[in-house]
């Protein structure tokens, strides 16, 4: 706690409230935040912005070039297995017809061409000659599938239909997963028969298992079903179902994204093998593997921008507090100068009303003061007139509306000295009363209820008078202005706790709208603009509490009548500022609409 309490610049616990309605420009809290949050706006703000837009910038570029990668990638397979699939069909195509139907029937010659195949483009395990019945007369392999009946085979109806065929992966008689290619030659003699080759499945699948595919991926050929032509590494073995969906039909290799699947996203990239054949080529890499390199950039980058904007927080906090801290140092030695200024004209001012007043009321009051009581005199020596009751009393009316006045100048004076005063001993029910003395007339007029109610415990406090005075006269002509004639005002005293006292003034007037609560303590804000109201009243009132250490709250209802609350200490602490403000003679200068600085600020 000791090392931030050495941190706090100081100016961050000023609180002198003595600068006019104009204070809130030296609330230099105020002043440093703005600073700095301005600063920091303007400096923060363009480097995030940057950052995300570099953000956004890098990862599309990185996407982008995975995407193209994988497009690339999926052309060039796509070719690589449409060359291979087309070599061999055309290799076979090229066999029944060079080769009579008579020459094809020999097991020689067919185990030969078979030798051929294999020594010339590899990718063969066997081959057949099916007649027209689809009986499989000739047959050289490894199996022994010769007078296999096929009539009712779907490849065999195919290349009956089309004249060549390509079939996908099945099973059939050697329930072994493998691929046929198919080709129909007529005779004349003959009709037609069909020359068949069995595919070497090795072969494919070492062709798209020595793909670099990057990223975990896995490329291998599905059928139009999605069913597995080849093994994939994450997605099942061969004439397994794949548990992505079949991508729709594109002349061109294709690549999109699966931002959504149990694995993570992917990124798949397809293509349709030729539309006479039933694969489909798919390329699936995983999408966050493939983002590894950027996110590692990601990284650097994030801690480059917190590493900067902890630096530019760093210098900006310390060279704003070091310039507003100086900043505060000379408004204090400038008001310094100022207040001693203003101190000589107050005091000059405040002399000259009070000479004026004691020589324009007080002689003339003397004066009236001493005639009566001569003519009173008079008429007690006077044997005739001693007795007349009538006359004594005009006499007793004079004196008295003398001494009326005379208290009249006393509370004037008391009330334009609070400027001067220290604090001392007070007790709450006679300064209310004392107050209620300047506005008895106008409640005596407007017929107005105004009751005084003091709780047994309540201690006398040590305050300023002068202020209170101020305090409670403004909220006396504020319930005054709200209240009809004949309204009813209500002002109570008591014990709040040991150290605090609280004052209720209560009316039963229009009240303050809901909206208009928040706003009623703001400098010039007034309900009663253009009607008399100068908005500085509840603004000034509400600094002086301040001032005197104290709260002040509202509770308000339209139509039913407003509560002001104070709260005061039972002892005034003098603050620094007072302090500060003392003359030699121990005499404070402070002025009622100081409250305005605090009220601003807290706005």
């Amino acid at each position: 706690m000791g090392f931030i309490e050495h941190l706090k610049p100081v100016f961050w616990e000023q609180g002198d409230p003595s600068r006019g309605i104009y204070g809130y420009r030296f609330n230099f809290r105020r002043i440093w935040k703005l600073t700095v949050w301005l600063t920091l706006a303007v400096t923060i703000i363009p480097l995030v912005v940057m950052t995300v837009i570099d953000y956004r910038v890098s990862k599309a570029a990185m996407e982008s070039e995975i995407l193209l990668r994988t497009s690339r990638l999926v052309s060039n397979t796509r070719r690589s297995v449409f060359y291979f699939l087309n070599e061999r069909m055309t290799a076979i195509d090229f066999v029944i017809q060079n080769d009579s139907y008579r020459s094809l029937k020999n097991q020689d010659r067919l185990e030969q061409v078979l030798a051929h195949l294999k020594k010339s483009f590899g990718g063969f395990l066997d081959l057949g000659v099916i007649d027209s019945r689809g009986i499989q007369i000739t047959y050289a392999g490894p199996y022994a599938l010769t007078g296999r009946q096929y009539k009712e085979a779907d490849w065999f109806k195919e290349v009956v239909q089309k004249g060549i065929y390509l079939s996908d992966v099945f099973l059939g008689y050697r329930n072994v997963p493998h691929m046929v290619i198919a080709v129909k030659h007529e005779s004349r003699s003959e009709g037609f028969y069909v020359l068949r080759a069995t595919v070497d499945m090795n072969r494919l699948n070492n062709l798209l298992i020595d793909l670099e595919v990057g990223g975990d991926g896995d490329a291998f050929l599905i059928n139009r079903q999605g069913v597995l032509q080849t093994p994939s590494r994450n997605h099942g073995s061969v004439l397994g179902q794949i548990e992505l969906e079949v991508p729709p039909y594109s002349e061109h290799s294709q690549v999109r994204q699966i931002l959504q699947y149990t694995q993570g996203p992917l990124v798949i990239g397809y293509a349709y093998i030729a539309p006479d054949t039933p694969f489909i080529l798919m390329i699936v890499k995983e999408k966050d593997r493939l983002m590894g390199s950027w996110k590692k950039s990601r990284t650097q980058m994030l801690g480059f921008l917190a590493g900067s904007v902890l630096v530019i927080v760093l210098v900006i906090l310390g060279g704003s507090t070091y310039l507003v801290n100086q900043i505060y140092l000379a408004d204090k030695r400038r008001l310094m100068a100022v207040h001693q200024m203003e101190y000589a004209n107050k005091m000059a001012s405040l002399g000259r009303m009070s000479a004026g007043v004691a020589h324009e009321i007080n002689n003339p009051l003397a004066i009236i003061s001493e005639k009566a009581g001569l003519m009173r005199d008079l008429l007690v020596m006077d044997q005739k007139c001693r007795n007349d009751p009538k006359l004594v009393g005009l006499i007793d009316s004079v004196l008295a509306a003398v001494d009326r006045c005379s208290d009249i100048t006393r509370r004037l004076l008391s009330f334009a000295r609070h400027s001067g005063a220290a604090p001392k001993e007070l007790d709450l029910e006679d300064v209310v009363r004392e107050v209620l003395g300047f506005v008895g007339k106008e409640a005596e007029y407007r017929c107005l209820d105004v009751t005084v109610e003091k709780a047994d415990d309540v201690p006398a406090i040590v305050s300023d008078r002068g202020r209170l005075q101020e305090i409670f006269l403004n909220l006396i002509n504020n319930a005054f202005a709200a209240v009809d004639d004949g309204g009813r005002m209500a002002i109570s005293i008591e014990r709040y706790d040991e150290d605090k006292v609280m004052l209720d003034f209560a009316d039963d007037g229009h009240g303050i709208p809901k909206e208009d609560l928040e706003r009623i303590y703001e400098p010039f804000f007034s309900t009663r603009i253009g009607k008399g109201g100068t908005g500085l009243g509840l603004s000034i009132t509400y600094g002086l509490v301040q001032e005197l250490g104290g709260s002040l709250s509202v509770k308000s209802q339209v139509g039913k009548g407003t509560t002001f609350t104070i709260v005061l200490p039972a002892r005034l602490e003098r603050s620094e500022s007072d302090q500060e403000g003392t003359n030699p003679c121990g005499k404070t200068d402070s002025s009622p609409l100081e409250a305005v600085n605090e009220s601003s600020a807290r706005r």
